[in-house]
């Protein structure tokens, strides 16, 4: 092997691994939240599972659960998911902070819109996709509120973009689910329901 082979060899191997590095610092940026390709090339928008939550309190507790860490004085407790950018009267800018597997941490900055009595819509401004919409609707009932939430999730590039969405989709309502059941816990605490336990 001649000394000019090996220098090539060797250019090439190191362009090869820059590529490589570049492509894993890309892909920790865009899980992170901290990279948000938004090409609207391909754009696909497939909806959110629902999912219902049954809440013994009333709409109004239920709602006030919601909007007091945005409207209000976000608590100490929920400094390391949650920190309020902007806050106006009936809608709030916030980051939130969702840990993943590893030391990985999702930063989204999200839109948050209070509509009294009944509805609260997220929309995703920076994020591992480039389209995400959310809907938190209250509905009155007999036992209190039924909470349903519905979402769409939209990524580009096709194919791409429609697998990268089935990666981020199922996590993401993880995350609603496990929140939502903390929403049911705090309401119907204030609300005075007993809960048994096991």
């Amino acid at each position: 092997m001649t000394k000019h082979t090996t220098v090539r060899i060797a250019r090439h191997a190191a362009t090869a691994g820059t590529g490589l590095g570049a492509l894993l610092l890309g892909y920790v940026l865009v899980v992170r939240g901290s990279l948000t390709l938004d090409l609207g090339i391909g754009r696909r928008v497939r909806p959110l599972e629902p999912i219902r939550v049954a809440i013994t309190a009333p709409p109004d507790t239920v709602f006030d659960v919601v909007a007091a860490p945005y409207l209000g004085r976000t608590p100490r407790a929920m400094k390391a998911k949650l920190d309020v950018l902007e806050r106006g009267s009936d809608m709030a800018l916030a980051a939130h902070f969702t840990p993943l597997a590893g030391r990985l941490t999702v930063t989204t900055v999200e839109t948050v819109r209070f509509q009294r009595p009944d509805q609260i819509t997220f929309r995703l401004l920076r994020g591992p996709v480039p389209h995400l919409l959310e809907t938190f609707d209250l509905h009155q009932t007999p036992e209190g509120t039924e909470l349903a939430y519905t979402g769409e999730l939209g990524t580009d590039l096709w194919r791409l973009g429609a697998w990268w969405g089935d990666q981020v989709a199922g996590p993401w309502q993880r995350a609603v689910a496990d929140s939502l059941e903390g929403i049911k816990a705090e309401a119907e605490r204030r609300a005075g329901v007993r809960t048994s336990t096991p």
